[in-house]
């Protein structure tokens, strides 16, 4: 919106030619972000302690998480805001891969409004219903995947492999349910990872900036050929988003770190890890995204896994699953447990990084 209107103006002014530039629109993006996030985030969690919208916590969670009940939550609410208001601003509108990932962004959101709103309500953490939740899920994701499917270039369908700088495959049709099942478990997976007080926020910073180094790149002719990756036409305009939702993962960390003021909720990790999805998608990093979160990755796996050994052995792998709980019941104090999966998750995103020079 601000691009179209600044548009004919360089002419006047040669100087606001500066906000053309991706890379300067992507650093203020993050910084409205941030600053939303920082004068509004106050008001918001407010807000949400006057309209009694807390959160309930899981009986068979540990026992040191009980005292948090009633601790305002749906904050994911003043990400998204902060995010879009961001990207009208700062964001070029007439580009495609903008407008699938907002709406990607979005859909996610209100499944996960939707889940935080039962909760509230209904004063449990039951929420939605599992094969709800899944079908609400799928329907956002096949709606997504079958609109890049058919919009995107001869690439889209071809998979790329961390070290290979050829695709493996071209899967074809195949890519669209192997795309829809990346979503929909990035969409879960990420929420899986919300149980810490500043844990998912984290972890989101570094996916954020590594994404948006990732789709930098990815959407340059020169350096996407220098680096032997495959050139994604307009997919770097993404960066604006990735550092756009960087900035406002911060803002609300400012808020969620411990002792939390305020939880995220499913409004929030279900629409971010959707999204963290779909650009990957965009970008064909499929196969990285699961590097670049490999927390998030573990996190499910866990559930998996003992959800598998409890209903196959009647015996639990784990102390508690997701894997977080496992190392906060064998006596890490939240606090370590949170820094230590951040430390993890940049470990992991240096080793994705890394997998762009070695072709």
């Amino acid at each position: 919106m601000f691009l179209e209107i600044i548009r004919p103006l360089i002419k006047i002014f040669t100087p606001f030619n500066v906000f053309i530039y991706l890379t300067f629109r992507s650093a203020f993006a993050a910084l409205m972000t941030l600053l939303l996030c920082f004068i509004f985030g106050g008001r918001i969690i407010e807000l949400l302690r006057k309209l009694r919208i807390g959160q309930s916590i899981r009986e068979d969670g540990p026992q040191s998480h009980l005292h948090k009940s009633g601790t305002p939550t749906m904050g994911g609410i003043f990400i998204i805001l902060s995010v879009v208001i961001s990207m009208l601003f700062w964001g070029d509108l007439r580009n495609m891969e903008i407008w699938i990932t907002m709406g990607a962004f979005l859909v996610f959101g209100i499944i996960g409004f939707i889940d935080d709103y039962l909760k509230v309500t209904r004063h449990n953490s039951a929420g939605l219903p599992a094969w709800a939740k899944l079908v609400c899920q799928f329907t956002a994701a096949i709606t997504v995947v079958l609109i890049i499917y058919f919009s995107g270039g001869e690439n889209t369908t071809a998979l790329y492999i961390p070290f290979f700088k050829n695709p493996v495959v071209d899967m074809g049709w195949l890519w669209i349910p192997f795309a829809v099942l990346l979503v929909v478990g990035e969409s879960n997976a990420v929420n899986f990872s919300d149980g810490l007080d500043g844990l998912l926020a984290g972890l989101l910073i570094l996916v954020f900036i590594t994404l948006a180094i990732i789709t930098y790149i990815t959407g340059r002719t020169d350096y996407s050929e220098y680096l032997g990756i495959p050139y994604v036409r307009g997919s770097g305009e993404l960066t604006v988003f990735c550092l756009a939702a960087a900035g406002a993962c911060v803002g609300f960390l400012w808020f969620n770190a411990h002792p939390a003021e305020v939880f995220m909720g499913d409004v929030g990790s279900l629409s971010l890890g959707g999204v963290i999805a779909v650009i990957s998608l965009i970008t064909k990093k499929e196969i990285l995204i699961l590097v670049i979160g490999g927390v998030f990755v573990l996190e499910i796996a866990t559930v998996i896994i003992q959800v598998f050994f409890y209903k196959l052995r009647r015996k639990r792998v784990f102390k508690m699953a997701p894997l977080h709980h496992h190392y906060e019941l064998s006596g890490w104090p939240e606090t370590k447990t949170v820094i230590r999966f951040w430390i993890l998750g940049g470990l992991f995103a240096i080793i994705a990084l890394s997998t762009l020079k070695i072709q």
